[in-house]
Parts: C-alpha cells; sequence; structure tokens
C-alpha cells in the first residue's frame, strides 16, 4: 500500500509540473490570440487528431493493452516483449494511414464539425487540420511507450512526458508564430514539437527497463488479438464520451464568437484536479487492480479500490468548493491579458461554474472504468457511457438555446453526474465485490471538513479588500488548504489524511 501511496505522488507530482506548463501555455495563448475565431478555429483543427489519440492512442490501444500486457509480465516477461514490439509495429503502420487520410478528408469533415463557422474562418480550420494531424502518428507511438511504461509500475516518464508537448506548444505560441503571416499557425507546428519531445523523451526510460523492440507484425501476437478484441467496446465507449465535446463544439460555433475558445478555458481549469490526481490514482491502480484481480485476490481487490476512491474523494470535494469560489479571480489572473477581454472573463467563468457541477462524477468515471478494464469488462462502461452521451445531447439541445454556451457546460456536468453513478452502481452488482465503498462516517467528516474550508475561503473572498489577484488566488488555496486538513483533523480524519494521502498509516 505505501508503494501505492508513492506511485500517487510520484505521478501527481509530475502531472503537477506538466498542469504548471500547461496553464502557462493557455496564459500565453490568451494573451496572444485571446479567446476569438483564430483560436476557435485552432481548437477545431485540433479535435480531430485530438479524438483520435484520445479513442485509438491513450484510450483504447493503452486501455486494452495494459491489462493483457500485465499479465503477460507475470507469467512470461519474455511473451510480454514480443507483445509489445508487435504493438508497436502494428502502430507504425496504421498511423501513417490514419495520418494521409486525415489530410486528405479535411475538407469533408471540419464543416460538418464547426457548421456556424463563416467560409473564410472553415478555410483557415481545414489548413490547420492539415498542419496538425500528423500529431496523432506521434502521439500515438508515444501513448503506447507510456502503456508499457505504467505496466511495468514506471509512472514518472509518462506523467512528465507531456511536459514537452506544452513546451512544443508555447514555443510556437511565443516564436513560430512570428514566422507565418497569420500567427495561429505557429501554434499549429508547436503541436507537431511537443508530440516529438513527448515520445523521445521516454525513449531512454524504456531502455532502461530492459526494453528491445524486435521488428514482428505477422503473425499477430495471440495477446494482441486478445487486446484488439477488448478494443472494440473500448473504441465505442470512448467515441461516444468524444460525441460530447463535438456536439458541444458544434453548437458553439452558432453562438458568439469566442464561446469554443471559453469551453476549451474553462476545461483546462475545472480538468486540473482530474489531471492533479484522479487520473494519477486511475494510472496507478490500474495495473494493481489487474494484477489482483488475476490471482483472484477479492478482498485485497476490494481494499485497493477503496483506496483509490477515497483519494479521489479526499482531493476532488474541496478542489469543485475552492474552483467555485476562486474561479473568477483565477480566470482574471491566468488569462484576462492583452487579447483576453472582460467579456471573455466573464463568459469562462460562467462555463467553469457549470462544469464543476459534474467533477466529482468524472472522478468516478476515471476510477471505475478502470476498474471494469481491469476485470476484462469492456462492454459494461460502453453502455454507460451511451447513456451519458444521450443525456448530455439531450440536455444540449434543451439548454443551449435559453443558456447559451452556459448550457452546454451544465449538460457536460450532469452527464458526468450520470456516467459516474451508474459505473459505480453496475460495478458493484456485476462483479459482486463488496467493501469497495467508503463508509458514511468517512463522507460526513469530509463534507464537513469542506463546508468549514469554504467558509474560510469564502471570508476571505468577500471581506478582506485585496487590491491584486495576486495576492487573493495564492492567499485563497494557502488558507482553504490548511482550513480544509485542520478541520479534517479535527473531525477525526487525521488517521485518514495519514494513511491515504501519504501512506504513512500502512
Amino acid at each position: 500500500m505505501k508503494r501505492f501511496a508513492r506511485d500517487i505522488v510520484i505521478i501527481a507530482a509530475a502531472t503537477a509540473v506538466s498542469r504548471v506548463f500547461g496553464l502557462f501555455r493557455d496564459v500565453v495563448i490568451a494573451d496572444k490570440f485571446g479567446a476569438g475565431e483564430a483560436y476557435d478555429a485552432y481548437l477545431i483543427a485540433f479535435f480531430v487528431p485530438h479524438f483520435l489519440r484520445r479513442l485509438l492512442a491513450e484510450g483504447a490501444l493503452a486501455l486494452s493493452f495494459i491489462p493483457i500486457y500485465t499479465d503477460y509480465l507475470q507469467s512470461d516477461p519474455g511473451e510480454a516483449r514480443k507483445l509489445a514490439s508487435n504493438a508497436i509495429n502494428l502502430s507504425l503502420f496504421a498511423f501513417p494511414v490514419i495520418v494521409i487520410a486525415g489530410i486528405f478528408l479535411a475538407p469533408y469533415f471540419i464543416p460538418f464539425l464547426a457548421s456556424g463557422f463563416s467560409p473564410s474562418q472553415q478555410e483557415l480550420t481545414v489548413e490547420l487540420t492539415r498542419v496538425i494531424f500528423p500529431f496523432i502518428g506521434i502521439i500515438g507511438i508515444a501513448a503506447l511507450f507510456m502503456g508499457i511504461l505504467k505496466s511495468k509500475k514506471t509512472f514518472f516518464p509518462p506523467a512528465f512526458a507531456p511536459v514537452f508537448f506544452n513546451v512544443g506548444v508555447i514555443i510556437g505560441a511565443l516564436i513560430l508564430g512570428n514566422f507565418f503571416s497569420r500567427p495561429i499557425f505557429g501554434l499549429a507546428v508547436g503541436v507537431l514539437l511537443g508530440g516529438v519531445g513527448q515520445l523521445g523523451f521516454q525513449l531512454p526510460f524504456l531502455k532502461r527497463d530492459g526494453f528491445r523492440w524486435s521488428a514482428n507484425l505477422f503473425p499477430l501476437h495471440p495477446g494482441m488479438k486478445r487486446a484488439l478484441r477488448l478494443m472494440t467496446p473500448v473504441v465505442i465507449g470512448l467515441i461516444a464520451m468524444q460525441v460530447n465535446v463535438m456536439v458541444d463544439n458544434k453548437l458553439a460555433s452558432h453562438l458568439v464568437p469566442g464561446s469554443v475558445s471559453s469551453l476549451q478555458y474553462a476545461t483546462r481549469l475545472y480538468q486540473l484536479p482530474l489531471g492533479l490526481f484522479a487520473i494519477a490514482i486511475s494510472t496507478a491502480i490500474l495495473p494493481r487492480l489487474s494484477g489482483l484481480w488475476a490471482s483472484d485476490q477479492k478482498s485485497d481487490y476490494a481494499d485497493m479500490l477503496n483506496r483509490g476512491m477515497k483519494f479521489s474523494l479526499l482531493i476532488v470535494v474541496p478542489a469543485t468548493v475552492g474552483l467555485f469560489l476562486l474561479g473568477k479571480p483565477i480566470v482574471e489572473l491566468l488569462f484576462e491579458h492583452r487579447n483576453f477581454v472582460p467579456s471573455d472573463t466573464a463568459r469562462t467563468v460562467h462555463v467553469l461554474h457549470l462544469y464543476l457541477v459534474g467533477l466529482v462524477g468524472y472522478s468516478l468515471v476515471t476510477l471505475f472504468s478502470r476498474a471494469f478494464y481491469s476485470v476484462k469488462d469492456t462492454m459494461t462502461p460502453v453502455f454507460v457511457s451511451l447513456i451519458a452521451v444521450a443525456v448530455n445531447v439531450g440536455l444540449d439541445l434543451t439548454l443551449v438555446g435559453p443558456m447559451k454556451v452556459g448550457g452546454l457546460a451544465l449538460a457536460t456536468g450532469i452527464s458526468g453526474i450520470v456516467n459516474g453513478g451508474l459505473l459505480l452502481v453496475v460495478f458493484g452488482v456485476k462483479t459482486g465485490i463488496k467493501g469497495f465503498l467508503p463508509k458514511g462516517n468517512f463522507v460526513i467528516r469530509l463534507l464537513a471538513s469542506v463546508v468549514v474550508m469554504g467558509s474560510v475561503v469564502f471570508g476571505v473572498r468577500e471581506f478582506i479588500p485585496f487590491q491584486s489577484n495576486f495576492i487573493l488566488v495564492p492567499l485563497g488555496v494557502i488558507v482553504g488548504t490548511v482550513s480544509y486538513f485542520g478541520a479534517g483533523f479535527l473531525l477525526g480524519l487525521k488517521d485518514t489524511f495519514l494513511e491515504e494521502i501519504t501512506g504513512l498509516g500502512d
């Protein structure tokens, strides 16, 4: 258990560095491009490569590959090496085909994705798409390297590698854009530069872990065939999840210019606790759950999942309240410069507040989708995600009229609650695993601690006359953190904090 806590700290720390660079990237983009038409075009252009990345690379391939590769690592390391090489070679064959198809088909799918854009903005989006599309091939191989390293419980390189992507985009915005008549193309080239950096950073760690590549593609390894079979339902489920983003962007393209950008800026902030901790927890827990299930250690499995839920709730619940209370000063501090004007801030904060409705739900989605993958059940998350997508799209169409871009955000939040809640309930029913839910007294003490924290932060925000957000934001974070942990210790969460956050209770 101490190793589990240590791995989460390693992943969270590395991811924190990446997220800091990600925030700096967004600050630079907001300063250079604001929330206007050029950045809207870039976001739509980046959507399809990013969608395929989530779908084929970091999504279906990695999530179906890790449990099977973990099995081989435990039973036959030699076959595990053959399986990994087979997966890499298949990717080297498939991704170039996908890239070429995307470049040639861009004029056909972009008008559908951005039907509200003017003809000139659609043309710009097509050109940007053609520049960005090779990113899927680069990042696809990088994601497979991530899966290999995670399966071997080497978590730092995969968590830190996105730093290089963010650095590439920052260079694109600050430097490369100066070499183009339309600076937004510098951002597109920066995406490719960042992908190369993310890929190259992991190579020395693969070598250090003893990985040896061999040029075998056919016949497909039996483990690769199993992974491809598992991929099919995972692909369907991930497509369903990305439909939410696609519908949001499509509807937002018909609203005031900058609506797509506001969705993106708000997404960066509300996903920060997910990226730092919820995903760190699920990343560390997947190979462990897979190993415990394979060795039929059901009691330890339930205990590990219980640990994962407590980790998630201890971080995500207070983060939700903190982001709600400090959302406006954070957006002003980070983004409101030069081309990002006060109206962009107001729209982005409104979107952020409504996104936060589903933050706990999405943390459960992240955790329990991995739990299903660990027991080789990839179909159930698909069915649940289809239900959540139907809820999201229905609410999108219902709320976008009266609430504009805020309605799209609220629909996403409610969809997260539905998705996470259903996965939690169905997992217990289907697997028969018991004892993975935190006890009621833990939840009550957690909520009471968050109420204390929220009251303190609200008081600091409302009753102390700050002249600058440079003071309010860090002070709000500090007093919020101190009051949360202080209240938790007084309310009897001391042992839980020590056990779940530091691992010292083991």
